[in-house]
């Protein structure tokens, strides 16, 4: 991912926010739901890359930027250049657009709109403090959606970012 530009897009939102820090939800549904500049998966592969990349810091339950937000510059009209997005699939996993993949099947099922399944997700994820992962796990049941499928791949995932 292209650290300047994963800057400016940082920076964008933080100073929007008009905050120090935000929760993941406040960084990714933005991303993908307001600015439409990533899909809620790689809105969240974002915010992981971004941590491991050491551009955020985890706080608790927030993140901040671990540079001054306000000394970068956003172009008049921003919008992330192609390049981010190519970057971005090279990078994604199927375990980080598994998400973007439950929102798709709970869609057809419920006939829901997928901001409104992400905006379930996002209330489930903050209200019992569990991943995104999870709460779209919680999401499939209420609609009676089978997520079995997903099982393994978001076990996989949680063991792998617990590690250490």
């Amino acid at each position: 991912m292209n650290e300047s530009e994963a800057k400016i897009i940082l920076a964008f939102l933080f100073k929007n926010s008009g905050k120090e820090e935000l929760s993941p939800p406040e960084i990714y549904l933005p991303l993908s739901m307001n600015l439409k500049w990533f899909s809620p998966g790689q809105a969240q592969s974002f915010i992981d890359l971004s941590l491991k990349q050491k551009l955020l810091i985890k706080k608790k339950d927030l993140l901040s930027p671990n540079f001054d937000y306000r000394e970068v510059a956003i172009p008049l009209g921003y919008h992330p250049s192609e390049q981010i997005f190519l970057e971005k699939k090279e990078v994604i996993t199927k375990q980080e657009d598994i998400i973007d993949r439950i929102i798709i099947k709970i869609s057809k099922k419920a006939n829901l709109d997928n901001k409104e399944i992400v905006k379930k997700i996002s209330i489930v994820e903050k209200e019992k403090n569990i991943t995104a992962e999870v709460a779209s796990l919680l999401i499939c049941k209420e609609y009676d959606v089978d997520a079995t499928v997903f099982y393994d791949e978001i076990e996989e995932k949680i063991f792998k970012e617990n590690k250490g």
